[in-house]
């Protein structure tokens, strides 16, 4: 498993905890971060795949 798999992983759940934070307090901005940053991961995670993938 590459690395960027692992860590874009990391972000997706690091994004899913501030969106939900953000929607349990109605701050918009925390919201907005956390699907940015699960979106964020969610790209990395696929690039680590891809270059899995690759080696193969």
């Amino acid at each position: 498993m590459h690395k960027d798999r692992i860590k874009g992983s990391a972000k997706q759940v690091a994004g899913t905890i501030k969106e939900t934070a953000g929607k349990l307090t109605g701050d918009a901005k925390l919201k907005a971060e956390g699907k940015a940053q699960k979106l964020e991961g969610k790209i990395q995670n696929a690039l680590g795949g891809l270059k899995d993938t690759a080696k193969k």
